[in-house]
């Protein structure tokens, strides 16, 4: 480990390297980058009173959520699962389910 030059403290290590050197962090920004993705696929399919109350979720074993604004545009989401299901198909993120979950304040 290097030190800083007149000092005992460690010399720092830019973020970029720090994300790149943690296995955690690589995988943790991975599934944001897959969330993102999924979001940008169907985007252009939520109404656009809605998009501003929606935001891009967790990926993980089960899925992919979908974090609502509140109990009515969960309710919304639900009636449109089918078309990003096929959105998302069609773009090749196959077999995997959405969830939609209602994001606390």
């Amino acid at each position: 480990m290097a030190l800083h030059p007149n000092s005992s403290l460690p010399v720092a290590l830019p973020i970029g390297d720090a994300l790149a050197q943690s296995e955690p962090l690589v995988r943790l920004q991975a599934l944001l980058r897959e969330s993102n993705a999924r979001f940008d696929v169907i985007r252009p399919l939520l109404p656009a009173a809605l998009a501003a109350q929606v935001r891009p979720g967790p990926v993980d074993e089960q899925g992919w959520a979908l974090l609502a604004g509140n109990t009515a545009v969960a309710a919304k989401l639900r009636q449109l699962l089918p078309r990003f299901e096929a959105a998302l198909q069609q773009q090749g993120w196959k077999g995997s389910a959405i969830r939609i979950r209602v994001q606390s304040s």
